[in-house]
């Protein structure tokens, strides 16, 4: 049995990943689309028999999708593929009309199983199709090539670590956090304050450092927490006392904790790295952004930037983790997405 199969993500990486993994022989045809409306416009021509579809897009995103097929009855079935593993994430797609849910990265195996439980693939069938037919037996899949850049590379990972520490976040204080499209900006240090989303708030900020290390790989993480939403986050943390400086510098330290650690750790274990955390430092508290970052101003240094800025569903709390990755990482990081898009 042959189908035809959409992949729909805005990352390139993300799209060539899920196309190496579907099984030799089982798709006439793979399209691709790098988002939602151009999935949705590729559906409307009823061009495809099964989407494999991300979450986490520039508008319409991944649920926006789902929800634009189940209104117009398109004649597709959809797997979502996404690096928000929250377990509210996969209730909501499921109630949208997702079949089934894969986590990034992808498992080859996983998609197998998925696809033979749902009737697109009988292993034998596509052996014996793929080793008569030469020109499949050949070519493998017939995609089209993609092109893989370092800041695609970087926001896909972001993605995926940045998935862990949602996840965590989530089931700790028992809340949906909103997912974001990661920017990956190389900058210089002079214009980091100008280059971040939070500079757009005009709110005074605290904020709170990190440095981590590996083999070929250093950089520091930035958590940069709103003032307005200490009392809250306090609560949400079942604090005894819910104001106060102390109290404030407790919350910078826990929200840190959990999310630089799962962070870190799942961007180590995506580069097959191990990454070891420095002891974290208040940069300073309830004030302005720019003053917050003086001490990166005064380097001369380029940066690789990546921001992630974290919304709590249904609450006032709005804080921006930054990673910050040193000139020094850059071959590295090359030589490992060269690794990745042999």
């Amino acid at each position: 049995m042959t189908s035809r199969i959409l992949i729909c993500d805005d990352s390139a990486l993300a799209r060539k990943q899920m196309a190496k993994a579907l099984p030799q022989g089982l798709a006439d045809d793979i399209l691709f689309a790098n988002g939602g409306q151009e999935a949705l416009d590729i559906l409307q021509e009823k061009k495809a028999d099964l989407l494999f579809l991300d979450l986490n897009m520039p508008e319409p995103d991944g649920y926006q999708v789902l929800e634009s097929i189940r209104k117009h009855d398109l004649p597709v079935l959809t797997i979502v593929v996404s690096g928000d593993i929250q377990p509210e994430a996969r209730e909501r797609v499921r109630k949208l009309g997702a079949i089934d849910f894969i986590k990034k990265p992808t498992d080859t195996r996983q998609v197998a199983r998925l696809l033979e439980e749902y009737g697109f693939y009988r292993p034998s069938e596509l052996e014996n199709t793929a080793f008569n037919d030469a020109n499949l037996h050949n070519n493998g899949h017939i995609s089209p090539s993609i092109s893989v850049s370092l800041n695609d590379y970087l926001q896909e990972t972001a993605n995926v670590a940045m998935g862990r520490s949602s996840d965590l976040l989530a089931r700790l204080l028992r809340v949906f956090v909103k997912q974001p499209v990661p920017k990956v900006a190389f900058i210089a240090n002079s214009e980091l304050h100008m280059a971040i989303s939070a500079a757009q708030r005009e709110d005074d900020y605290s904020a709170v450092c990190q440095g981590f290390t590996g083999a070929g790989i250093a950089g520091e993480a930035l958590l940069l927490f709103e003032d307005a939403s200490f009392r809250e986050m306090a609560e949400l943390l079942h604090y005894d006392v819910l104001e106060g400086e102390a109290v404030n510098v407790e919350v910078l330290m826990d929200m840190s904790s959990i999310l630089f650690g799962a962070f870190i750790n799942g961007i180590g274990d995506q580069l097959d790295l191990k990454l070891g955390l420095s002891h974290p430092t208040v940069l300073g508290q309830h004030r302005p952004l720019n003053e917050l970052l003086d001490h990166h101003s005064q380097r001369e240094e380029q940066l690789l930037c990546i921001e992630i800025s974290y919304v709590l569903e249904n609450r006032d709390i709005h804080c921006n983790m930054l990673i910050l990755l040193t000139e020094d990482s850059i071959p590295f990081l090359e030589k490992r997405l060269a690794y990745l898009v042999d």
